[in-house]
């Protein structure tokens, strides 16, 4: 009578990506899909010391198995990103006007209560080019005859020099 034995050993690597491409997020409900690249390593080991019918160590077997995979997604509909990226411009430009709009104002209270920042200072270009409108027109009537007027010609506490063209 024959016997015959074996060992089958089955492993398996499996990657969860789910084909997630990458999202830049640009406010409130704007995200885009962009294209993205991933590398996922893997490593399997297997170290194990067999026992026969007696518990006496046979051999001692080592299985290491190494590698990756990478993955290349892109969005195929590039007029539903182009479409996101406007929004996402329009969002930006948004959100700069707001910062520059509350910037001014936080400046004009400022002057209204008679403070300014120290000029050199680290924060004195924040509010460096708001004036009154009345020291703005009080300068303008002065380098009106000139195309390119001195520099800074809209600082009321600055002297400007002679006009460039009539020296």
């Amino acid at each position: 009578m024959a016997a015959a034995t074996g060992n089958v050993t089955n492993q398996a690597v499996q990657f969860q990506n789910n084909g997630a491409p990458s999202r830049q997020h640009y406010g409130p409900n704007i995200s885009c899909n962009g294209a993205t690249m991933t590398f996922s390593p893997f490593y399997m080991g297997n170290h194990t010391t067999p026992f026969d019918d007696t518990m006496s160590q046979q051999s001692y077997t080592v299985a290491e198995n190494w590698g990756g995979q990478i993955n290349f997604m892109f969005p195929l509909d590039r007029e539903s990103l182009r479409r996101c990226k406007a929004i996402a411009k329009q969002q930006h430009d948004k959100m700069k006007l707001n910062y520059e709009l509350v910037r001014i104002d936080n400046c004009a209270k400022l002057q209204q209560k008679g403070f300014m920042l120290v000029p050199g200072s680290r924060v004195y270009h924040l509010c460096s080019d708001v004036i009154p409108i009345s020291a703005f027109k009080a300068a303008e009537k002065k380098v009106l005859a000139c195309k390119e007027p001195p520099k800074p010609w809209y600082k009321p506490w600055h002297k400007p020099n002679k006009c460039p063209l009539k020296q």
